[in-house]
């Protein structure tokens, strides 16, 4: 009796031991019981039935990089399924623009599961299902954007990426957060003709830019020269003013005070203005001096400037 409640208590063990299944967090685990579903196991400590209850083998192909860039297949046989965000890593693939450019596109897909029930039942092998719905909604959408609209309109493409894929693989139980293409390569030969239309662009901007600036400068300095010419004109105007009052107000001093001699204030003027002109012509060493025709005037003048002296 003892050694039959021993080899007893040894398969009870054994039962417990094998029906002790413990999930951790974000993960899931699909029980069948009998070939059928069952339940689905959270995270946390559960008890099964050992010999009727299995979980279910998910076999699901995913596409690897190593640390050199390569990429490479890999087939998982897995019991639990992981329910955190997913990044999932597409071949590169050859698309045609609309306007007839063969490109080689880059794609990353950010998934994640929301019904492990749908994701294991309503489809095989849900990464490669993924990966071959993206490769065919990114032809669809590249095919109706030429080649300059491709290359500058990634966000447009990434936001109907994700909108497409979203409501396609709702059936299946996966949300789709984001599409990116991480690299787009055209041929060699419209990568050297987009070089050369970006270095011919970038010289016309050049050149306007030069002719813009030589064309202001040519302006700003027709401003100033006009600003400058005004200025001298409106200083020359002013100084002929105040010379014209300075002499106006010489000569009104000097007719008052001419009058008092009964001299004329006329010929007094003149006569400074000879003399002036006499002492000018000797500081020059000028050896012709021209007497004018009417010397009897300039004696006139002098004599009248003697007289205002003498007085």
């Amino acid at each position: 009796m003892t050694v039959v409640f021993i080899i007893l208590a040894v398969f009870v063990l054994i039962l417990i031991s094998k029906g002790l299944v413990v999930v951790k967090q974000a993960q899931v685990i699909i029980i069948e019981r009998l070939g059928k579903y069952n339940k689905t196991l959270s995270s946390g400590l559960h008890i099964i039935w050992p010999v009727i209850d299995k979980a279910r083998q998910i076999n699901w192909r995913y596409v690897k990089t190593d640390f050199k860039g390569n990429k490479f297949v890999q087939i998982k046989n897995e019991t639990k399924i992981d329910l955190r965000e997913t990044v999932y890593d597409f071949p590169r693939q050859n698309v045609i623009t609309a306007d007839n450019v063969s490109i080689e596109i880059d794609a990353l897909l950010y998934f994640q599961i929301t019904d492990p029930t749908k994701a294991v039942y309503e489809i095989a092998n849900l990464p490669q299902a993924i990966e071959k719905l993206t490769q065919t909604t990114l032809r669809n959408v590249i095919g109706e954007l030429d080649l300059d609209k491709t290359l500058t309109s990634r966000d447009t493409i990434n936001s109907k990426l994700r909108d497409i894929l979203d409501e396609a693989t709702d059936k299946w139980g996966v949300k789709v957060n984001r599409v990116e293409l991480q690299d787009i390569n055209p041929p060699t030969e419209i990568k050297t003709a987009m070089e050369k239309q970006m270095r011919a662009e970038r010289d016309r901007r050049a050149k306007i830019l030069e002719a813009e600036g030589e064309k202001r400068s040519a302006i700003l300095i027709a401003e100033g020269d006009k600003e400058a010419k005004i200025k001298r004109a409106e200083g020359e105007a002013r100084a002929k003013v105040v010379v014209a009052e300075a002499e106006a107000k010489a000569i009104s001093q000097i007719a008052t005070a001419v009058e008092k001699t009964g001299t004329d204030p006329a010929q007094y003027l003149l006569a400074v203005k000879y003399i002036k002109a006499f002492n000018d012509v000797v500081q020059n060493n000028e050896k012709t001096i021209v007497v004018p025709y009417e010397s009897s005037a300039m004696l006139g003048s002098i004599k009248a400037l003697e007289k205002v002296f003498k007085s």
